[in-house]
């Protein structure tokens, strides 16, 4: 797959995600974070199974003892992040909770450099402070005071940069992006809901009123975007491709207004300008850098 495809396969999930953030919020005042999440990955997991095991058996993949200890540290990571983020959404406003999302884009690369010596391209340098000013300005140029659900949207962007860092090696690996991420969706729906059937209570009755949240996340945002982020990694370095799934945040911005009416400050699409600008930025600038140093390679030769 081109470089290019596999930046619109990011960009289309982050779309999914992004509308995902209206229905993820809206079903907090019924459902408890762990039963939602739990029930959103068991069924997006289901969906997607067909397919995980249909590629493992064409790619004949023997996955090692390091393979399967990198998926349980990916499936720790996608758990802790999806829990921490479901459960600020309860307590913090949209508004703090879109910005402090996006701190991953800072995650990623400081993770990489520091606990796995990977050197990000520099121009990372440049979009990573470029797509948190675009962020901070698409959700108003500012946020209110810090509460606990704020705490666990940071603590969230934490385990979202492990994520995005594990699954991008793991899929590369062993070239079965759809399967390991069929086992984090399972996983993680599994220990959400054996958590919450004796901590939150879950009912069919809580189920049934927030089925069309619920069908939206397990369908869309999980079983379709979170495999198009695992096929398209394969393609992208993780700093690069955390400042293009930087793009949730815009896409929750027009998700709010065309479903909940509401609308952009002026300083918002200045924000939108810049995130834009940012991603265009890390995926042109190298593009363009490759095909200069290409014919001076040929004339040495």
């Amino acid at each position: 797959m081109s470089r290019p495809l596999a930046a619109l396969l990011l960009l289309l999930c982050t779309m999914f995600w992004g509308f995902a953030f209206v229905a993820q919020k809206s079903a907090m005042g019924t459902m408890g974070p762990l039963s939602f999440a739990g029930v959103r990955y068991i069924l997006g997991g289901l969906l997607v199974l067909p397919l995980a095991l249909g590629e493992w058996k064409r790619r004949k993949v023997t996955l090692t003892r390091n393979n399967w200890l990198l998926i349980g540290v990916l499936c720790f990571a996608f758990f802790m992040g999806s829990w921490l983020q479901q459960a600020g959404l309860a307590s913090t406003t949209a508004t703090n909770a879109g910005f402090l999302t996006g701190l991953y884009v800072f995650f990623v690369p400081l993770i990489g450099l520091v606990f796995l010596r990977v050197r990000p391209h520099p121009i990372v340098y440049v979009g990573v402070p470029l797509a948190l000013v675009g962020i901070y300005f698409l959700n108003g140029g500012g946020i209110s005071s810090f509460s606990q659900g704020d705490w666990l949207i940071v603590l969230s962007a934490v385990f979202w940069a492990m994520h995005v860092l594990s699954l991008g090696h793991i899929a590369k690996e062993t070239g079965l992006p759809i399967f390991v991420s069929a086992i984090s969706f399972l996983v993680a729906g599994v220990v959400a809901l054996a958590i919450a059937v004796p901590t939150e209570a879950p009912t069919l009755g809580q189920i049934s009123g927030v089925w069309v949240q619920l069908a939206y996340a397990a369908v869309l945002s999980t079983a379709v975007g979170f495999t198009l982020q695992a096929v398209g990694q394969q393609y992208v370095p993780p700093a690069n491709a955390a400042i293009i799934l930087s793009a949730e945040s815009l896409f929750a911005a027009l998700g709010g207004a065309v479903v909940l009416g509401d609308r952009l400050p002026a300083v918002g699409y200045a924000g939108a300008a810049l995130l834009f600008a940012a991603i265009v930025l890390v995926e042109a600038v190298p593009a363009l850098l490759a095909r200069r140093q290409l014919p001076e390679v040929r004339a040495t030769n």
